[in-house]
């Protein structure tokens, strides 16, 4: 899954960014309202998580607004030291979804994210299940036939996005969107060679396999 961060301030960004990627997002960071809308214009991003105060004329609540203005629908996140409830209001009622204080604690910004990536979905809990595989996004075990599969970080991204769209044609395009951030080359054979080895781990064992090629398309995990 990947996440939008727009945030100036670089420690802050730093600090929610590693925390994310530990638990297997892919995230992009942009300091300035422009790049962030910049980068929400181009990229389809699973949640944003936006500061409110930005250098330059567009605060966060204007990005909320300007990106539901553009069509975007995924969830948004403001983060503000103000905790006026006035501000709250607004900040909702432009578009946002949630509104977090700072100082916070990053588990309850993690919180927050997997509450709204699960919304409108037909997920509940931390555990995602397709036949006999299944992922607990919480503690990152994932399991098929009881037996538990080690992942890497990727792998794991990777295998979440094929279990949040089971029988869902996924292109190559489509999985390097959201499975990575914005410094893949993406003319490489990148997310070929990442399924080959998530295939392995995966089905390997089994007598169904569950991954399965669209040969000129792309992949899908069997639902």
């Amino acid at each position: 899954m990947r996440i939008l961060i727009i945030e100036d301030e670089e420690e802050i960004a730093n600090f929610v960014m590693q925390g994310l990627r530990s638990e297997r997002f892919a995230v992009d960071w942009a300091a300035t309202s422009e790049k962030g809308l910049m980068f929400a214009k181009v990229n389809p991003y699973d949640c944003a998580v936006v500061d409110i105060k930005l250098p330059g004329n567009v605060d966060g609540l204007n990005i909320a607004k300007a990106l539901r203005d553009k069509g975007k629908t995924f969830p948004i996140i403001i983060l503000s030291a103000v905790r006026d409830p006035q501000v709250r209001i607004r900040a909702l009622n432009l578009g946002a979804d949630d509104y977090l204080t700072k100082p916070f604690l990053f588990a309850e910004l993690l919180a927050r994210v997997r509450a709204l990536l699960r919304r409108g979905k037909a997920v509940t809990g931390t555990t995602l299940a397709v036949k006999d595989l299944t992922m607990d996004t919480l503690t990152h075990m994932v399991t098929r036939a009881g037996k538990r599969i080690k992942l890497n970080r990727k792998e794991f991204g990777l295998l979440e996005y094929f279990m949040r769209n089971p029988g869902t044609l996924l292109t190559r395009s489509m999985i390097l969107d959201h499975v990575w951030d914005t410094d893949v080359d993406q003319l490489t054979n990148t997310v070929d060679v990442h399924v080959s080895f998530l295939r392995r781990k995966v089905d390997r064992d089994a007598d169904e396999k569950l991954i399965i090629t669209i040969h000129g398309y792309g992949y899908k995990l069997q639902a």
